[in-house]
């Protein structure tokens, strides 16, 4: 009677290496490119804090017709109440985020605010996030049935070191048309 033979022979076990090798280099390809198109979650979870402290510190500045060092900020119902000083687009002539004598004080300073590194209020570089950058945009638009001379949209971009960027959006509306606060 015949004895069987067992185990694998030399063309199976070449199949076999070969399948495995191509089904292993299909799986490395699909994990290559997910790493590749995927950014580091740090450096999102840092961008979407630069851009929220950012748009938060904006939010809170007064939307008002005058500028809030003009002598009729608290009572004029439109630019043309102001004594001198109507709030225009962009900082007013020294004023400055970072002061040292006159610091923003509307929403509408911080329209075309940038920098390159991150930096504190008092113009201090924030450890660890020197190459990023952020800027500010800042635009009178309708909102709803809050006309345009009333809302301003608000957009912070947060560009990181891999040059990937995060906007966020925030709208400021007058709370009333002559509140400095």
């Amino acid at each position: 009677m015949p004895r069987k033979h067992l185990g694998l022979t030399l063309i199976e076990l070449l199949l076999f290496i070969t399948v495995v090798g191509i089904a292993l280099a299909a799986m490395m390809s699909v994990f290559t490119q997910a790493t590749q198109a995927s950014s580091d979650p740090m450096i999102r979870r840092q961008q979407l804090a630069i851009a929220e402290s950012l748009l938060r510190e904006v939010q809170l500045m007064p939307f008002t017709y005058c500028d809030p060092d003009d002598a009729n900020a608290a009572s004029a119902i439109s630019s043309g109440g102001c004594a001198s000083l109507a709030e225009g687009s962009g900082p007013e002539a020294g004023e400055s985020r970072y002061g040292p004598t006159a610091y923003f004080d509307n929403v509408n300073d911080y329209a075309g605010f940038a920098m390159s590194g991150i930096r504190d209020m008092a113009n201090q570089a924030v450890a660890g996030l020197a190459g990023y950058s952020a800027s500010v945009a800042v635009a009178a638009t309708a909102l709803d049935t809050v006309g345009a001379t009333d809302a301003l949209k608000i957009t912070v971009t947060v560009t990181a070191p891999d040059t990937s960027t995060l906007s966020l959006q925030g709208w400021r509306t007058r709370y009333a048309p002559n509140a400095i606060d």
